[in-house]
């Protein structure tokens, strides 16, 4: 059985078949829905169910909340329409008419970062051109059919390759490997580019760049792509990990800083180790940002890292005045293999 799909406010329409998600079936389609994870964990693609109804394969997913249902949101990564539907979603524009392929890469270098980051530079074979949004991610599809998600590093203008941070997470299939056994030159499969954390280029407003450990992959792709077309919009970097040696790329933050003066960085730690010295702030990232504004309501936040961040950010900004749709996320669960 098929059901009618109408976004508002554009009147977009599509088919879902009742055994697909609503998020899998606009992707089908080519309709540019807002999203991120696609396992009901970030919330990117929440939309507000105006008529229909929908049902979810398990139980309620972990980021919907109760209160988000009696709101009449839904999930639509994991939503199965029940009947024709009527939503207001968020349109991603920037994402139309960039294809998502299935391709070959080649491991070209590796570089151990920190204790537990790797930096992956991958190359395609030299007639496919890849075309990516800055602050997009990949699956990497691995041997068994399970997928591993990782968000691409770079900017679009500097292109030829791609750059991926790599935490190592004990019994994480792809982690294991890349720490382990993966030889030079490598060879491996690729689906991307996916997902809507881009920069939105129509507006002056000031930023907040919100990310936690390797959060700040996709969030160096997107400042990096801002350097590059000329932005001056205001840059307020904060990046949350538990101890001086867990901020791999501290050097780049800072010098960003110091070399832009429209850029603030401010690294805080969770858990400073004894040896840190650590003279910094301290707690929790999103707490950091609440003390140091209280008014959000003018801002774009882009949040990279856990859904326990990301979850933790939007509930406590929308209490200073931010609206949903000016919070972008990217949010990935660090253990998670997708199959």
């Amino acid at each position: 059985m098929k059901f009618t799909v109408i976004v508002e406010p554009e009147g977009t329409s599509f088919d879902v078949n009742d055994d697909e998600s609503v998020l899998d079936a606009a992707m089908r389609q080519d309709i540019p829905l807002a999203y991120s994870c696609r396992d009901g964990l970030c919330g990117a693609c929440k939309a507000r169910l105006l008529d229909g109804s929908v049902t979810y394969p398990d139980d309620r997913p972990e980021a919907l909340s109760e209160a988000d249902v009696q709101e009449g949101l839904a999930l639509l990564c994991q939503a199965r329409p029940s009947s024709d539907l009527r939503l207001e979603a968020n349109i991603a524009d920037a994402i139309a008419g960039i294809p998502i392929r299935k391709m070959p890469c080649r491991v070209s270098s590796s570089e151990q970062l920190s204790h537990d980051v790797m930096r992956i530079i991958l190359t395609l074979p030299g007639k496919i051109k890849f075309n990516f949004l800055a602050g997009q991610y990949i699956d990497f599809i691995l041997k068994d059919g399970h997928r591993r998600s990782y968000s691409i590093a770079n900017a679009p203008h500097d292109g030829e390759h791609i750059e991926l941070h790599v935490r190592y997470v004990e019994g994480g299939e792809f982690a294991e490997y890349a720490f382990g056994t993966m030889p030079d030159k490598a060879m491996l499969r690729i689906e991307g580019p996916l997902g809507t954390f881009y920069l939105r280029e129509d507006t002056d407003r000031p930023i907040i760049f919100m990310a936690g450990g390797t959060g700040f992959a996709p969030v160096k792709g997107l400042i990096e792509h801002s350097l590059q077309i000329g932005s001056q919009r205001p840059i307020h970097l904060y990046w949350g990990a538990r101890a001086v040696r867990d901020l791999y790329n501290n050097e780049l933050a800072q010098q960003w800083a110091q070399q832009y003066s429209h850029i603030t960085f401010i690294p805080v730690l969770s858990d400073p180790a004894d040896d840190d010295d650590w003279q910094g702030r301290t707690g929790f990232v999103h707490d950091a940002i609440m003390a140091d504004f209280d008014d959000l309501s003018l801002f774009d936040i882009y949040a990279g890292g856990p859904p326990q961040m990301v979850n933790a950010g939007f509930d406590s900004f929308r209490t200073r005045g931010l609206s949903p749709e000016h919070y972008f996320s990217d949010s990935f669960e660090y253990a998670r293999d997708k199959k």
